[in-house]
C-alpha cells in the first residue's frame, strides 16, 4: 500500500484570493513530493471546529489568514515567536498536537535582506506603519535583528502603546501626525496597514522628509507596486514589496509540512508576480 499524500492548506474568509496554493504548489511539483495544498474557506464561527478536525480532514498543517491569526493563536500550542507577537499564521501538528508560529517575522526580515542587503547597518530608526497583527511581527522581527529604536506609528496611539508594553523601550509609539518629523531620522520605513492594497485606501504619503539612503518596505502583495513603494521610486529610494515578504514567510511552513526546506527563486517570483497586478 501506498503512503497516503501529505497535504496542508490555507485558511481565511474569505481565503480564495490567496497566491499561496500557486507557490505551495510550485514547490510540491519540484521537489517531486507527493503531497498538496488547498484553500480552505472557513468563517470566524466555524474555525475552531475545523482546526480540532485538522487531521480529520487530511491536513498536517495550515497557514491562516485574516480573520484567523488571532484565533489560531489562543487554539494552539504557539512556539516562543508566536508569543511574542501574539499571533499565529502557521499551523502543524506535531504527536497530535496542534502547534503554531508565526513566520511573518522572518518573511518580512528575509524580503529585506534580499532587496536592501545592510539595512540593519544602518544605525538608525525605523518606522512601522500600523499596530495590528503584521505591525506586531514586524516590529517584532526589527528589534531582534537588533535596531534600538521602531517607532509604531498608528491613528489610535493606544494600539501603539500595547506594542511597547509587549516588546519594550525600544518602541516608540506615535501618532500619523508625528511621521514627518520622524521620517527625517528614519533608515527603513514599513507599512504593515491596508494602505495602498487594491480596494482599500490609496492615498500617498509624503516620503520628501526620508533620507537619501532609507528604505521603504510594504508588507502589501497585491499590488506589487503599491502607492508608497511608487512614491518611494519616484525618489530613488531602495524598496522592498510585499511578494518577497509573502514567498519567504512560506518556507518554514512547507518545511515543516513536508520535511524539505524550498528556496525562493528568481522564477518562482516570476511565476507568483504574474498573477498580482503591478500597480
Amino acid at each position: 500500500m501506498t503512503k497516503p499524500a501529505r497535504a496542508a492548506c490555507v485558511i481565511g474568509w474569505p481565503a480564495k484570493q490567496s497566491r499561496s496554493p500557486r507557490l505551495h504548489g510550485y514547490w510540491i511539483r519540484k521537489y517531486g513530493i507527493d503531497g498538496d495544498y488547498r484553500i480552505e474557506e472557513q468563517p470566524p464561527e466555524a474555525f475552531a471546529a475545523f482546526l480540532r478536525d485538522l487531521e480529520a480532514h487530511g491536513y498536517v498543517g495550515a497557514n491562516v489568514t485574516m480573520p484567523h491569526k488571532d484565533a489560531a493563536f489562543a487554539l494552539s500550542q504557539p512556539d516562543d515567536r508566536a508569543r511574542a507577537v501574539g499571533a499565529a499564521n502557521t499551523l502543524w501538528l506535531e504527536r497530535g498536537a496542534l502547534k503554531s508560529t508565526n513566520t511573518d517575522v522572518e518573511g518580512f526580515v528575509a524580503a529585506l535582506d534580499e532587496s536592501a542587503p545592510g539595512w540593519d547597518r544602518r544605525g538608525r530608526a525605523a518606522i512601522v506603519l500600523g499596530a495590528g497583527g503584521a505591525g506586531r511581527a514586524i516590529a517584532y522581527g526589527l528589534l531582534d535583528r537588533g535596531l534600538r529604536t521602531v517607532h509604531v506609528v498608528n491613528r489610535t496611539l493606544a494600539k501603539a502603546e500595547e506594542i511597547r508594553a509587549r516588546f519594550g523601550s525600544g518602541i516608540e509609539p506615535a501618532t500619523w501626525d508625528d511621521l514627518p518629523q520622524l521620517m527625517r531620522e528614519a533608515s527603513l520605513l514599513a507599512n504593515a496597514t491596508s494602505l495602498g492594497m487594491v480596494g482599500k485606501d490609496a492615498r500617498r504619503i509624503d516620503l520628501s522628509a526620508l533620507p537619501d539612503d532609507a528604505v521603504v518596505a510594504d508588507a502589501v502583495s497585491v499590488p506589487l507596486v503599491t502607492p508608497l513603494l511608487d512614491a518611494a521610486l519616484r525618489r530613488g529610494l531602495t524598496t522592498s514589496n510585499g511578494l518577497g515578504m509573502l514567498l519567504h514567510q512560506a518556507v518554514r511552513g512547507f518545511e515543516l509540512w513536508f520535511g524539505v526546506r524550498p528556496r525562493v527563486t528568481e522564477e518562482l517570483r516570476r511565476l507568483i508576480a504574474a498573477d498580482i497586478p503591478p500597480r
